[in-house]
């Protein structure tokens, strides 16, 4: 796998967390390297100025950022990548537009992940693997399709919804390469996160 990335992906919620950037300073103590600047309800202005400011948090920890859905934000402030919805721009798109972005693809079915390292995706998110408080309506897709999935790409695979520090050596053990989360990271910044990895 020629792309190095880090193994824990923290996506923020900032409608969930009014204290979102100080939390988020929290887990890049703790050693997160990765964020997904993940913000549906504001306007492109607000999203813009709150992306400056969690660029900075980032480059202060040396972690790379990933803007969600905005290509033009994510250049605007020079973050390492873009990740998209699956109703989103088409990675080979994105790819034509920025060649030097990164580009994460939010997969929810074998099919979808195929079709994204087709496109030219530099890697994935599969969910939700488990119940999730963020989308209570999806029906979770569980750890054999994790492993499925898995075994069909050759691009690195985030397991996504639902995992608590307890089942991230589950998906480890059926394929992730990495464990992307909310509350995973954001409900305990206060506590010991123990050993992962």
């Amino acid at each position: 796998m020629a792309l190095n990335l880090p193994r824990l992906y923290a996506i923020t919620d900032s409608k969930r967390y009014p204290d979102m950037l100080q939390r988020l300073e929290k887990a890049l103590k703790k050693g997160i390297r990765m964020v997904q600047l993940r913000e549906k309800e504001l306007s492109g202005l607000e999203y813009y100025q709150l992306a400056k400011k969690v660029r900075e948090l980032t480059q202060d920890y040396d972690a790379m950022l990933f803007i969600n859905d905005r290509v033009d934000i994510a250049l605007a402030v020079g973050a390492e990548g873009v990740h998209l919805p699956e109703k989103g721009l088409p990675p080979s798109v994105v790819k034509k537009i920025a060649p030097h972005l990164l580009v994460g693809y939010s997969a929810h079915s074998l099919e979808k992940a195929l079709w994204a390292q087709e496109e030219g995706a530099d890697f994935i998110t599969l969910s939700p693997i488990f119940k999730t408080q963020s989308h209570p309506e999806a029906e979770p897709i569980g750890l054999g399709l994790l492993k499925e999935v898995s075994q069909r790409l050759s691009i690195p695979l985030y397991a996504l919804g639902g995992i608590t520090w307890d089942r991230i050596k589950l998906c480890y053990k059926n394929g992730a390469y990495g464990i992307a989360g909310i509350g995973l990271f954001f409900d305990h910044v206060d506590s010991d996160w123990g050993t992962h990895g």
